[in-house]
């Protein structure tokens, strides 16, 4: 995962004279769980039908240019990038606003994940 690789895909979009916002998510493999319990690895697998639906529905947002997303699949380690999300657009509040929706809808259906103790 290379979030200048992405960004400089946004920069070498054709309508990217229209941008006024790069915002970016990179989701990282926690030490713990949300109930504090220690995490050693989790596994992770997009379901990759479900994120490119979501992806172009919220492209289709009034001032959205792009959205690109990569997931790590696999088994990974505390540490290890697992989500990466880059959205681009003209304003901040349209930009912020699809970045969230995106990512929660992408956390909540688009990706499973197994940690490991």
């Amino acid at each position: 995962m290379d979030m200048n690789s992405l960004i400089g895909q946004i920069k070498r979009h054709k309508d990217y004279h229209k941008v006024g916002m790069i915002l970016c998510h990179n989701g990282v493999v926690r030490g713990t769980s949300r109930d504090g319990s220690p995490v050693t690895s989790v596994d992770v697998k997009a379901e990759w039908d479900v994120i490119n639906r979501v992806v172009s529905e919220q492209k289709a947002r009034p001032g959205i240019i792009e959205i690109l997303v990569e997931v790590n699949e696999g088994r990974l380690a505390v540490g290890d990038d697992l989500l990466a999300i880059v959205v681009a657009g003209d304003i901040r509040e349209n930009v912020i606003a699809v970045l969230t929706d995106t990512l929660n809808t992408i956390k909540q259906k688009g990706t499973r994940k197994q940690e490991h103790r």
